[in-house]
Formats: structure tokens, sequence, C-alpha cells
């Protein structure tokens, strides 16, 4: 551990020569796949989990929570001491960490050790998903950016909605445990990669104690929020656990941590595009709640045919993702942005009227068509994000970019669960998707927005990170 303030030493870009390294920009989507594969997966398991552990359904819930908890918590901490540290060494060290703590999980002969291996988990998973973005964007010459950073885009949260499949399939014919062996053959290979692709660093940095006390503020507050959030879906009284998160937040933004992360979007103009990525999450992960539950609950569709009905979602957007990169790279970021968010909005809509005397082939083309949405969208939109970043300050927007997305996807469930109760009986799926195609439509008028000119990040404390000035 060293004196060293965040920022004070430059990462910089991965040199790329006369060549881009679009094999790093693999490594890339290959871990936002596990990282964001991992936030789901594990819930098909927690049945098997409690009865191999001989635990309570609700202690084996800690499977999931504890992994996801620390990663959105630590999210904005990392991204900070991210700022200021080298990414070939922070890079496998979250690799190893991830995959050894998955092995752990693995092994686990009891649920207290279960939990303690997916905390770590979810530590150094935080890392990568900040670091994923990040080492796209460094990895290949800026006009090439978009169809970089689509590659991340698409395969993570393909990765979450394609977990619940694989999950399945492993659970059926290898046991619960195989749900966490699966993601340790794809970090080797991106340790491989990167231990021989990227240029070495000279070690790395360890937090200082600012960066520890960020954590804990904005961990505390972030899990109360996440909790609420999580647990009001069941009983809507646990939303009061929500009013717990505003003081140690509060106390952050604050002070030294925060206003540096504050600074940094007022100054760059991203917080309509953060609030256009949180409002696409939530109306996704709405929809994707009502319709599963909808088909299977209500409508008397077999599992099976529910799975393949909503994969048309993660279909069109594995197949749209690179286009949106590429038409990014040649027409502009923003306009390939809007134009995507609105397939969504315009996909999400015509799902509203859902109803009893649909098909699963009426339901899976409108799927296909949001899914194509948000594959044209996920590239130009964090390439317009990630563009508009200072140079020394990459992680600390990615950080906060990502966490936008993880409270999307959380916080979209539980409104759905609260428009359904609201609205009650039949009203209750029209509700819950109409919330989802509202939110959608909102992410539109803010990405087609042109924010102001960026402007120097003034830091207010001595021991910030060095103000980033930009012509």
């Amino acid at each position: 551990m060293t004196g060293h303030s965040p920022g004070s030493e430059q990462p910089g870009p991965i040199p790329v020569g006369s060549e881009d390294r679009w094999l790093l920009v693999a490594v890339a989507g290959l871990l936002s796949f596990v990282a964001m594969l991992d936030m789901n997966i594990v819930n098909v398991a927690l049945a098997d989990i409690a009865d191999g552990l001989h635990v309570s359904a609700a202690t084996a819930q800690w499977a999931v929570l504890g992994y996801q908890l620390p990663v959105v918590a630590l999210l904005l901490p990392v991204g900070r001491w991210l700022d200021g540290v080298r990414m070939r060494s922070a890079l496998l060290v979250a690799t190893a960490g991830f995959a050894l703590c998955s092995a752990l999980a693995a092994a686990s002969p009891w649920a207290a050790w279960l939990i303690a291996a997916r905390l770590a988990q979810g530590a150094f998973g935080a890392v990568l998903f900040v670091l994923m973005p990040v080492l796209a964007l460094r990895s290949v010459r800026p006009e090439l950016r978009a169809r970089a950073m689509s590659v991340p885009a698409t395969l993570g949260p393909l990765g979450a909605v394609t977990g619940p499949a694989v999950g399945g399939l492993l659970l059926d014919h290898l046991g619960w445990r195989a749900v966490f062996l699966v993601k340790i053959p794809f970090c080797l290979l991106a340790l491989v990669v990167a231990w021989r692709a990227m240029p070495r660093d000279g070690g790395l940095r360890l937090p200082d104690r600012r960066s520890a006390a960020d954590a804990v503020l904005v961990g505390s507050g972030v899990a109360a929020l996440l909790l609420a959030l999580t647990l009001a879906s069941g009983s809507p009284g646990w939303l009061v656990l929500a009013l717990a998160a505003v003081p140690p937040l509060w106390w952050w933004l604050r002070g030294p941590g925060g206003r540096p992360v504050a600074g940094v979007l007022r100054a760059t103009g991203l917080l309509r595009a953060h609030t256009a990525v949180l409002a696409l999450a939530a109306g996704f992960a709405a929809m994707h709640y009502v319709v599963a539950l909808y088909l299977q609950r209500d409508d008397g569709v077999s599992a099976t045919t529910t799975g393949l009905t909503v994969l048309a979602f993660p279909l069109g957007m594995g197949l749209a993702g690179p286009v949106g990169g590429r038409l990014a790279d040649r027409c502009g970021a923003r306009p390939v942005a809007v134009t995507g968010a609105a397939l969504t909005a315009a996909g999400l809509l015509l799902l509203v009227p859902l109803g009893s005397d649909w098909s699963p082939v009426d339901v899976a083309w409108r799927l296909a068509l949001a899914g194509l949405g948000m594959g044209l969208n996920g590239g130009p939109t964090q390439a317009l994000v990630m563009g508009a970043a200072p140079p020394d300050r990459t992680a600390t927007v990615g950080s906060s970019v990502q966490l936008a997305r993880s409270l999307g996807f959380t916080l979209g469930p539980a409104l759905a669960t609260a428009a359904w109760g609201l609205a009650g009986g039949d009203h209750g799926v029209t509700a819950g998707l109409a919330l989802a195609a509202a939110a959608a439509c909102i992410a539109i008028p803010l990405l087609a927005r042109q924010g102001r000119r960026p402007a120097p990040v003034q830091e207010k404390s001595t021991d910030a990170a060095p103000a980033a000035h930009h012509p």
C-alpha cells in the first residue's frame, strides 16, 4: 500500500502501434459475458443448493445476493481506484480471483463457506465490470471505438439473459456445483490471452484508506437500497429500508470520494446518458420479468416454450450488436443509439396488449424487435459515454455507467411487481408492460439531446485526483 492518491498514476491507453488489439476486445467481451452470467445463472439452482447444504431457501438466496450486492456496491469506489492503477495487473488479479472464488463456491461444504466465496467473488466481479469497457476503449483507435465497445456492451447483457437457460442445463445434467465451475475455463482463457497480449506494467497498487472508506460508505448505502428493492417484491414494507441508504450515500457524495465522481459527470454532460442507460435497463428487466411470469404462470405455457420465447430478445440483440457498433463508427454514435432506443421502445409498446389469445410467436417477434433495438443501442451508447470521459477518468465514468445499468436491472422487476400488484387481476400484466415501455420511451429524448461541451473537471479537495483539462 502506498500513499499515492487515485489518479496520481496515468494508466493511459494500451499501446496499439499500427494494429488494433481486437484480441483484447474479445477478452473484454468474454469477461463481460462471464461476469453478467453470474448475476442470474445461480437463480435456478437455489432449491438444489438449499437441499445439498441443508439450509433454508432464504439462506440459499444469499448465493445470489452475496454476489450481486458487492458487485453493485463497490462499482464507484473501484472506478476511482482503477483510475490510478495499471490495467494489466488489475485485470489479471481480478480474473484469477474470480476464477478461484468460483472453485471455492463449487467446493462449499456448508452455507457460510459458499456465502463468503460469493461475497469475495462479487468484489472481484466489480473490478471486472469496470475494467471491461475501459479495456475495449483503449485497445483500438478512436475511429473504431463504437465497434469495440459493442462487444462487451452486447455480450454482457447476453450473459444475463442466457444465465437461467445455461444454469438449467447444467443443473439437470451435472448438479448445482457445475453452475459455479462452468465459468472457470473462460477465466483461464482470458488470463492466458491477457498475460501474453498486454504489456507488463509494474504491479498493482493496493487501495488506500480513503478508497476503503469510500467502499464502506457507498457499499452500505447501495446494499441497503438493493435489499429494499429485492425484498419489496415479497412485502412492500421493505421499501422503508431504502431510507437507510440516504445518510451514507449523502456523506460519501459530499466528501472527497464522491465530489470528483459527481464533478466528472456534471462537467462532461453525461448525467442524461446515465439516466437513459438506467431507464433502458429497467425497461428490459421489467419486460423480461413480466413476460416470463405471465407465459408460464397465467398462460399455461411450458417452461421450455417460455425459455425459447424469451430467447428471441437476446437473439435479436446478438444480431444487432455488431451492426450497431459499425454504424456508429460510420454515422456517429448518437443517432444510432437513439434509433436503437426507439426500436426497443416500439417493441415494448407492441407488447403492452399481451393477452391469452397471443401465441408464443406473437410474443417472440415483438421481443426480437426490442432486442434488435437494444443491440443497436448498447455499443453506441457506451461509446458515447466513454468517449466523453476525461482520459484519466475512464474507469470512474465506466463504473458510474455500470452502476446505472445494474440499478436498472434491479429496479425494473421491483417496479413491475409494484405496478402489477396495484393494478391487480387481469390488468396487472398490462400495467407492468406499460411501465417497461414508458421507461424505454424516456431514454429516447435523453439520448437525442446533445450535451453541452465538456468542461474542465475541477477537484475540490487536495487529496482528490488531479483535475483533467480538455480543450
